[in-house]
């Protein structure tokens, strides 16, 4: 069986509605996952935008330790007042926070692709904590990860 991410609220190759806009509704969006392989033991989250003008993109999103039994996360699990299940950890955005933040290019810089990707991980609880960065997800995850699923997504700031 392959690894698979669906959503309700974005679609692969779409444009990111407003909901999942900075300015706009900041929500993070309902994912869900299926086909994870043997041994995985938790699984984790990230948004990214490679095209953000800063030399090494924009982390929008990292979770991280989201138990194995569970394969969905809800519209605003990650937002503001959401609710993830019980262990899990959100790391700090390039926004300078924990937590989902939404997207936010610079007017007119053209659209920028955001990609939200589900890791199956090898271990229960990754070494990370809410104060760390994207990257140091990313690190962490390189040496742990089973599969990954993606959806990509655009939005343009036209303002």
């Amino acid at each position: 069986m392959t690894f698979t991410l669906t959503s309700t609220d974005i679609q692969d190759d779409g444009v990111l509605p407003d909901a999942q806009v900075h300015a706009k509704g900041n929500q993070s969006p309902q994912l869900a996952w299926s086909g994870a392989p043997e041994g995985t033991k938790s699984f984790a989250v990230t948004c990214y935008d490679p095209d953000a003008p800063t030399g090494s993109g924009f982390w929008h999103w990292t979770v991280a330790n989201i138990p194995a039994d569970v394969t969905e996360l809800p519209t605003g699990a990650g937002s503001r007042g959401g609710d993830l299940p019980k262990g899990t950890i959100q790391g700090r955005t390039d926004f300078g926070q924990p937590g989902f933040g939404g997207a936010a290019p610079p007017a007119g810089h053209g659209p920028h692709r955001y990609i939200f990707t589900v890791f199956a991980v090898d271990v229960e609880t990754l070494d990370v904590t809410a104060d760390d960065s994207g990257a140091v997800f990313g690190f962490n995850l390189h040496f742990h990860t089973l599969a990954k699923a993606s959806i990509t997504a655009t939005y343009e700031n036209k303002a």
